[in-house]
């Protein structure tokens, strides 16, 4: 796959935005909520992919956190994505549960790979996969996979054709002791679909290579 165009940013960025995650895991949220995002702070990653907090959404639910990531080779982005964590103490019907993880991960395609028919199938299946292979368990998963094509014309015209696939998903973790779920596994599950996407070969278990959240890019041209 190509590299992905542009960041997740809302535009403020990144240390506004990391301050907007503390104040939404600050001291007076629910206890298992702290606990839940201790554990995205401190989960160990592949170091190709670049985390760091962003600004988390404020309607979805009373309690929310939210990281970005990217898939770094060299200068470019290979694929990014957003992950955020939703807690409501009451629980949520839709949910079945107290917690809910919600992604956006998106990357350039191949024109190959764009106009493979079983591709949003298999991406799919990359998401349901990658939790599986960890061990999780999950439930109420929903979500779409979009492929989307852009031509240019007059004074672009000398760009290129591209393609981008989009996948949105969401889907609730089952909760462990003390109700917190396993979001450090949750995380590095994320983390394996961002890198499948991005076409990087799977993680040996046991790899020494990974580094401790979160990472901050220094200044690069993108």
């Amino acid at each position: 796959m190509a590299a992905a165009q542009g960041r997740l940013s809302d535009g403020t960025g990144g240390m506004d935005d990391a301050k907007e995650g503390d104040r939404n895991a600050s001291s007076d949220a629910p206890l298992p909520f702290r606990a839940a995002v201790d554990a995205l702070r401190t989960a160990r990653l592949r170091p190709q992919i670049e985390v760091e907090p962003t600004r988390a959404p404020q309607r979805l639910a009373p309690h929310a956190y939210a990281l970005e990531a990217a898939v770094v080779d060299g200068d470019q982005d290979l694929a990014d994505g957003r992950l955020v964590l939703l807690h409501d103490p009451d629980g949520h019907e839709a949910w079945r549960g107290t917690f809910r993880l919600v992604t956006l991960v998106r990357a350039e395609l191949e024109p190959e790979m764009a106009a493979d028919p079983l591709l949003p199938d298999v991406c799919w299946s990359w998401l349901t996969g990658a939790l599986t292979a960890r061990g999780l368990a999950f439930g109420e998963p929903s979500g779409t996979v979009t492929r989307a094509s852009s031509h240019y014309f007059g004074g672009l015209s000398e760009r290129p054709a591209a393609s981008q696939i989009e996948i949105r998903a969401s889907w609730t973790p089952r909760e462990g002791l003390g109700g917190v779920p396993d979001t450090a596994a949750h995380l590095a599950a994320w983390c394996d679909l961002l890198a499948q996407v991005a076409g990087l070969p799977p993680a040996g278990p046991g790899d020494a290579s990974v580094v401790t959240l979160p990472q901050r890019r220094g200044p690069q041209s993108r």
